[in-house]
């Protein structure tokens, strides 16, 4: 649920990027970063170690006005390694939106299997539902010549037929779509506050 400050008039939402080790969480919020249309842009806050994150990576990004309120995005990575299960778990307390980036490898797809299935465990051990926080799916690295065909990966990986993307990070394809449509359903659970 948003934090709201009616004092100060600000409105603080948390999106996660989540997803197994090396999917292209960490390049895609770069890429948000370079793509979003903002007149303050922030650098992306890294606590990595050879590229990979450890702790998480955050993206803040501010819009326009909500009814009057100032909308506050901060955008986290978790990061993928099985050995941080406790960081995925602290990153996920409070959030508002999940976007999830699987890898298109064919060779990806039991991690993908894993690491969704840990993240529905670990939101489910945070007392919510499936539906209870707006989800988007994002196929990442679809430009390999070893990615599996979409259908595949909306087979095995959309049970719950959330709206989902392809995407190459790296490229900056499919980046924007996937957070629009996960900030869309974000910002449509306002309406029910």
């Amino acid at each position: 649920m948003p934090i709201i400050d009616s004092e100060n008039k600000e409105i603080n939402f948390k999106i996660v990027y989540y997803g197994p080790a090396l999917s292209g969480k960490t390049t895609s919020i770069q890429q948000l970063n370079h793509l979003v249309d903002t007149k303050k842009k922030s650098k992306v806050k890294k606590s990595t170690e050879a590229e990979r994150t450890l702790f998480f990576d955050f993206l803040p990004l501010t819009s326009s006005e909500i009814k009057g309120f100032k909308p506050h995005f901060h955008i986290y990575t978790v990061p993928g390694q099985e050995l941080y299960e406790h960081s995925r778990r602290l990153l996920l307390k409070g959030v508002d939106g999940i976007i999830f980036v699987a890898d298109s490898q064919i060779d990806k797809i039991q991690e993908n299997l894993k690491s969704f299935e840990e993240l529905t465990n670990l939101l489910k051990n945070l007392g919510y539902g499936p539906h209870d926080i707006p989800l988007v799916i994002q196929y990442n690295k679809r430009d390999l010549p070893n990615a599996a065909s979409l259908a595949e990966l909306q087979k095995i990986l959309n049970t719950h037929h959330v709206p989902d993307f392809e995407a190459s990070a790296i490229k900056g394809e499919g980046v924007l779509n996937a957070f629009q449509a996960c900030l869309r359903q974000v910002l449509g659970s306002l309406k029910s506050l």
